[in-house]
């Protein structure tokens, strides 16, 4: 009789370089499924953009393995149960992953079912290199990203080459499931607003598309990459994160895309290949620190005055500050679902340095608002940008919003996409609008305090407040391990 096969999607949304899956197709009929469970996720429950990545990417997903995707909502552990057990299935795969919830309920799945006489196969599909395998030579984990990536990543065996598409043979469609299959709509993962529509704009959100988005990053972008990345208006970044949050397509095909492009060791494809290894760094530090997400890395950081200002905050989150730069960003990400890399640099920095508000607001909000929102990335990069984060940058390190505008957008023309009311000022007073003389600004149609806001803090002294801030905690800091003694 021919093994039934149960194959659980989850965040490998594809067909081509899933081992999980191709594994599950050598083992004879698979039945494939995906299953909502934000009630184990708790506060991880997907946010409101990932929502509507989802539901197009299941739509998609649906399609590619013949409309025979199970969907189904809750309790992740019954609904394989009853569907094991209404198929009869004695194998499931899936692929590994490292949010600490997902490892804590594979642990519990995986024991429970091998007792039962099913077999569990998981699949590495996520990283390029298993966390444990990235380790200093005393066994001890990196925390600086450089001999990580170099010492630990680079010296270890180069990734694995990407797997073609399995030839699937999917089992009979199961009519009905004790626990309710679902149609994905019924998942309600798209907003009543229309802002589930518009944010969709210009992404097609599917494993074509995913790699459609590569082939046009590697012949078009990844030339320049080194230097272009930083310039908000060039087509030089992959905008591949979304694509790679639900893994439509892999960290092994964005690793060997260029291969047969660009030469060996060509500068631009090690400097992308190093951002992948932050990727990594990333999920690295998620396993060594499970409470990330609202602990902070640099436990001297618990003792940091940070400012409750809500006005502050919504100001900043709707792009009302009153820095262009800053405002332009933070529209991207709502519009868009989407923010370029160097941009969120400069609005995370004016969130925690200028505005001196909680690293965690910064990161609950990107998480409801990217289409990337990843466990392990938005963590470790809000807490890097903070200062308190393992090899963050350093807390004194503060952007000056006007000074990031006028050289990396110093034609304006991404500022003025997303601050249209801005769009007749001079590129000399742009950024710094406050500056410019009455008559410019009337002739520009701009009334600061009424068509664009003035800025919320004065840049000067937020960064002199920041700094001293930053200088009291080591004070303090110094104090405790004076006591210490």
């Amino acid at each position: 009789m021919t093994p039934r096969t149960l194959h659980w999607f989850r965040h490998d949304l594809r067909l081509a370089d899933n081992p999980a899956l191709t594994k599950a197709a050598s083992e004879g009929l698979v039945t494939p499924i995906f299953i909502l469970d934000d009630e184990a996720a708790g506060d991880d429950r997907l946010g409101g953009a990932t929502r509507v990545w989802l539901h197009h990417a299941l739509k998609s997903l649906n399609v590619s393995v013949e409309n025979n995707l199970i969907v189904m909502s809750g309790d992740a552990e019954t609904c394989l149960h009853r569907i094991i057990e209404q198929t009869g299935a004695t194998i499931l795969t899936f692929t590994t992953s490292y949010a600490p919830w997902q490892v804590e309920q594979d642990a519990q799945i995986t024991k429970r079912l091998l007792e039962q006489g099913v077999t569990v196969i998981q699949e590495s599909g996520s990283v390029l290199w298993e966390p444990e395998q990235v380790q200093k030579a005393d066994g001890t984990p990196y925390r600086v990203f450089t001999p990580f990536y170099r010492r630990g990543c680079l010296n270890l065996t180069q990734p694995r080459f990407p797997l073609a598409p399995p030839d699937i043979t999917f089992a009979e469609p199961v009519k009905a499931c004790p626990s309710g299959a679902l149609a994905i709509d019924s998942l309600n993962l798209l907003p009543e607003r229309p802002w589930g529509d518009e944010i969709c704009a210009g992404w097609d959100i599917s494993e074509a598309g995913a790699h459609e988005r590569l082939a046009e990053f590697v012949d078009d972008g990844l030339s320049n990459y080194k230097e272009g990345r930083n310039f908000p208006d060039k087509p030089h970044v992959s905008r591949l994160s979304p694509y790679m949050r639900f893994g439509q397509v892999s960290a092994h095909q964005a690793w060997y895309a260029a291969d047969g492009i660009l030469p060996e060791h060509d500068s631009q494809r090690e400097t992308f290949r190093s951002e992948l290894g932050w990727r990594e760094f990333s999920h690295n530090l998620v396993m060594q620190n499970p409470d990330i997400r609202t602990k902070n890395i640099q436990t001297k950081f618990d003792a940091f005055g940070w400012r409750d200002d809500n006005a502050a905050l919504t100001s900043w989150q709707t792009g009302m500050t009153g820095f262009p730069i800053v405002d332009a960003g933070m529209r991207e990400l709502y519009q868009t679902g989407y923010m370029h890399n160097r941009v969120r640099m400069i609005v995370g920095s004016f969130l925690v340095k200028n505005l001196l508000l909680d690293w965690r607001h910064g990161e609950r909000w990107f998480w409801d608002c990217l289409f990337d929102a990843d466990f392990a990335n938005n963590r470790a990069g809000w807490q890097w940008i903070a200062g308190c984060g393992a090899d963050a940058a350093p807390y004194f390190r503060v952007f000056n919003p006007v000074t990031q505008g006028q050289k990396f957008d110093a034609d304006g023309h991404y500022t003025r996409k997303y601050v249209p009311e801005l769009s007749k000022l001079p590129s000399k007073y742009l950024f710094a609008p406050w500056e410019a003389p009455s008559t410019i600004l009337q002739h520009a149609g701009v009334t600061l305090g009424t068509t664009y806001p003035k800025p919320i803090v004065d840049l000067k002294a937020s960064r002199l407040r920041a700094l001293d801030a930053f200088a009291d905690l080591k004070l303090a800091a110094n104090a405790a391990v004076e006591e210490q003694i």
